[in-house]
């Protein structure tokens, strides 16, 4: 495991031995809402009294928001215990005519210190999709407790438990866990709103007006901030990283989980040879693990493994798929021989394949003598395959292992622990988002520009990079400073830590090593 830096600020917990809070849920106060500059002065855009004051008004009565719920709760982390308050609610998102669109769920982590929060670092945390909310990083990795699955990550039978969490991180940084709209309980105000917000620009400009609020009605412009997102999650955390730098917020650090910035690596479109080579590292792995590769491949560790695969996969894999058809006869072979030797498939498969095997068509055909396939959240884990024939799995076995205890335990851990009631459907992943407009009609989205553009005008903000050997959704090999170009990251301000499993994805070996590479260093100035 290779790691050169790391983001997150290091704080000793310094808790008060008062007697353990209550954790029954009390409504509190609606923060103080941002109002426009035409409501604030009654008057129109254009300094006259404005017609639609007692409308808006009138308007607001109708729409008054519900109090967020608040909670007190203690854990123990290393040992120690961690006392904190969380704030469980809605924030409306509102256009310049003070109509509220959209309304986002969050709910936020605060510790109990000596002195208040407002200096302390304060980190916004989202997973991916588009369309998950942001559960697995809350209950999975980083939030003060975590769903109890089996050592590797499988799921336990039921009774589902939730427990502390040793790898947290609130005894070093509060935490809002935010879910865009169209997950968990965030929707539009109404169904013609919806496209709105689902699409890369319109997500960015949505989850970035959220942290605004949050800023301004819970006081916390003075503490250091940083972002954490996951998998599409991380494609949100660097638009919004270039966003909020040009709206006056500097993030001190950018975490990304499983990393995807420009769409071109991961599309296996026709003609775009680009993912192929980058997967070819993840295949190999996930053969290792399998014991598909030759023997002495098999005898070897890992990541000495890789170091070979990843060698041939960067400069002589592109040049054969580069030649197209005129990759013929002996060297066509001996590509073959390689794609066989790394991946554990037939060569027959292979030369059908023309060189090129998409993720779904390995995860079948892997173990398609069994009659199993692999994961594609985390290849280790295997699937009865219903049908044998098909070129793709009939489902993802990790998510299915992962999805029933998370949203079982979620909607119990809201309700009962937190004491926020809703009828509304949680969307854990998927079902309520719309078509998401990509903004590339001629090429793929790409948000290493919106990053590059932060690290250039804030000098003080960190890049820190987490992926897994085992991930199949968005592969290791580009997930250090490559993915947005040596350009973009200036030396010394970017991490890489790759783990032996997806880092937010269940593994609680996987949680604490994730924990102490983003513990390591603080950068100065700050904490």
């Amino acid at each position: 495991m290779v790691l050169t830096l790391s983001l997150i600020v290091l704080l000793a917990p310094q808790a008060s031995p008062s007697p353990r809070p209550s954790g029954r849920g009390e409504r509190g106060p609606v923060p103080r809402a941002s109002a426009s500059p035409a409501e604030e002065a009654g008057t129109s855009e254009a300094g006259h009294p404005s017609s639609a004051t007692e409308a808006t008004a009138k308007d607001k009565e109708k729409e008054r928001e519900e109090p967020p719920v608040v909670t007190h709760h203690e854990a123990r982390v290393g040992g120690r215990p961690l006392r904190y308050t969380v704030t469980t609610g809605m924030m409306p998102l509102k256009n310049e005519a003070g109509e509220t669109e959209a309304s986002i769920f969050y709910m936020a982590y605060v510790a109990e210190r000596a002195g208040g929060a407002d200096k302390r670092p304060l980190t916004f945390s989202f997973n991916g999709g588009p369309g998950s909310a942001s559960v697995w990083l809350h209950l999975g990795a980083i939030g003060p407790r975590r769903v109890r699955m089996l050592e590797e990550g499988g799921m336990p039978s039921p009774p589902y438990q939730l427990v502390d969490n040793d790898a947290t991180w609130l005894d070093l940084t509060d935490l809002v866990f935010i879910d865009p709209v169209g997950t968990g309980y965030s929707r539009a105000k109404k169904p013609e709103l919806g496209k709105k917000f689902w699409g890369v620009e319109g997500d960015i400009q949505s989850v970035g007006e959220f942290i605004r609020l949050y800023l301004g009605r819970y006081e916390r412009w003075g503490s250091p901030l940083f972002i954490v997102g996951e998998s599409y999650g991380t494609t949100r955390a660097a638009g919004l990283s270039g966003h909020l730098v040009d709206r006056g917020i500097a993030l001190s650090g950018v975490m990304l989980v499983s990393s995807i910035l420009n769409f071109q690596t991961h599309s296996f479109a026709r003609g775009n040879d680009t993912p192929y080579p980058l997967f070819l590292p993840t295949y190999a792995a996930t053969a290792w693990y399998h014991h598909r590769l030759p023997a002495d491949l098999q005898g070897q560790p890992l990541r000495k493994v890789l170091d070979e695969v990843e060698r041939w996969a960067a400069v002589d894999y592109p040049a054969a798929l580069a030649k197209g058809d005129k990759l013929a006869g002996g060297e066509r072979a001996a590509v073959v021989d390689r794609l066989s030797r790394y991946t554990g498939l037939d060569k027959a498969y292979v030369e059908q394949s023309d060189l090129r095997i998409e993720i779904q068509h390995f995860c079948k055909e892997l173990l398609r003598d069994r009659k199993r396939t692999v994961g594609r959240l985390d290849s280790r884990f295997e699937g009865i395959d219903p049908t044998a024939e098909g070129e793709r799995p009939g489902y993802d076995p990790s998510l299915a292992a992962i999805r029933p205890p998370y949203t079982a335990m979620f909607n119990d851990y809201v309700r009962r622990t937190l004491g926020y009631k809703s009828d509304l459907t949680y969307y854990v992943l998927g079902g309520g988002i719309g078509p998401w407009d990509w903004g590339a009609s001629n090429g793929f989205a790409d948000v290493s520009e919106p990053l590059r553009s932060a690290l250039a005008k804030n000098p003080s903000m960190r890049l820190f990079v987490a992926s897994g050997y085992y991930d199949l959704a968005n592969q290791h090999a580009r997930a250090g400073p490559a993915e947005v170009g040596r350009r973009v990251v200036p030396a010394g301000r970017a991490g890489l830590a790759r783990t032996v499993g997806p880092a937010a994805r269940g593994a609680p070996v996987s949680m604490t090593q994730f924990r102490t590479h983003t513990t390591l260093v603080a950068p100065s100035g700050v904490g």
